[in-house]
């Protein structure tokens, strides 16, 4: 009988981090850190980031979590700001706030073809008129 390993994850800033992928990447799991924030933060705290998650020594996790606690917004903070920007937009009544209370695109996209499942436009694939021929 084998036994199974279960994939651990490392806990960071209230997210599951994947042990088996490189820190450069497993990072990007919180909102807010793309790569080039990633890249940043691992400078910061002299850290590989060709490093697994799991070869990281407690002192390293430390080191960034306190890097990315004191000088980034991520994760639920950063979703708050975006949420009350987007609700002074609506409260002020601008296009792009007017845009957003209608669910609409608000950054200049077309919305003839594109964004037609949003406004409720859904149209079948136009085909040639003719029913398909039966086979016998």
């Amino acid at each position: 009988m084998k036994l199974m390993k279960l994939k651990a994850n490392m806990r960071f800033i209230g997210v599951n981090i994947p042990d088996q992928k490189k820190i450069k990447i497993a990072l990007t799991h919180l909102y807010g850190v793309g790569q080039s924030l990633a890249y940043v933060i691992l400078r910061e705290a002299n850290i590989s980031p060709e490093k697994r998650t799991k070869e990281l020594s407690s002192e390293e996790v430390n080191a960034l979590k306190k890097i990315v606690e004191s000088r980034y917004k991520i994760e639920g903070e950063l979703r708050q700001i975006i949420r009350q920007n987007i609700e002074r937009l609506k409260s002020t009544q601008s296009y792009r706030g007017l845009r957003h209370a209608r669910r609409l695109p608000s950054r200049g996209q077309s919305t003839k073809r594109n964004s037609r499942t949003t406004r409720g436009n859904v149209r079948k694939t136009a085909g040639s008129g003719k029913k398909s021929a039966e086979l016998k």
